[in-house]
């Protein structure tokens, strides 16, 4: 059975900034879809740690700071079962399907980093935002999560809901691989490895690109996360 027939685990991230290696986790969710089973979410609301959420997040996803201090759990109970969850599927054998999986596993790694707990196991990794950029690398337009459910005919709830987010990112990956004959014919093992050179080398063109105006411009090319030892939080 090809990969995206199976079931699928999808995790998204909600958070204070854009930059992964210092926003802190405000939502998360984790949801196991497809497969012929029931749809199983999760979600979580933290206390930032105590942290600000500035508004321009606030904005996005609509959590502001006094919300997050009355109603979330503390931070480091939301990353440790956050961890739990996402490691019993990749022990499972599940792919953890994430939109621009690079920002939400980076953040997630460094949140762990900081409260000294173990990283996730490694496990395939389905990033419908790399593969979109292989697989119809010259169409014009947004790449994000509500253009990408656009293209792909994919209903989205919500729009940075991390529940509706996480559920139309397996959506979307579930339609590339029903669309796409060579990646429905890929194990996951050989999709994980084909994203990491292609998320390698859409670094390279974005960092060229950049690099035409300012020389110094580096891009990341780590997929699915930013190692540690490359500047860690």
């Amino acid at each position: 059975m090809s990969w995206h027939l199976g079931r699928m685990c999808g995790f998204d991230l909600e958070t204070t900034g854009p930059d992964p290696l210092t926003a802190r986790i405000v939502t998360a969710c984790i949801v196991q879809c497809g497969g012929g089973q029931p749809v199983d979410s999760a979600t979580w609301l933290s206390d930032v740690d105590g942290e600000e959420i500035p508004d321009e997040a606030a904005a996005i996803h609509g959590v502001t700071t006094d919300r997050a201090r009355t109603e979330g759990a503390p931070l480091a109970q939301v990353v440790g079962e956050l961890l739990a969850g996402l490691g019993q599927a990749i022990t499972a054998g599940l792919p953890i399907v994430a939109m621009n999986a690079r920002y939400d596993l980076t953040l997630l790694d460094r949140e762990a980093e900081r409260y000294g707990l173990d990283p996730l196991p490694t496990g395939p990794v389905v990033d419908p935002f790399v593969i979109d950029k292989a697989v119809d690398k010259y169409r014009k337009g947004s790449r994000k999560l509500t253009a990408l459910c656009e293209h792909y005919a994919v209903p989205i709830g919500d729009a940075h809901q991390a529940d509706a987010d996480a559920i139309a990112a397996c959506r979307v990956a579930w339609r590339q691989g029903t669309r796409y004959e060579r990646l429905a014919g890929m194990s996951l093992e050989e999709l994980h490895t084909a994203q990491t050179g292609w998320a390698a080398e859409q670094a390279a063109s974005l960092q060229e690109y950049f690099r035409r105006k300012d020389p110094a411009a580096v891009v990341e090319g780590a997929w699915p996360l930013i190692p540690r030892q490359r500047g860690g939080a």
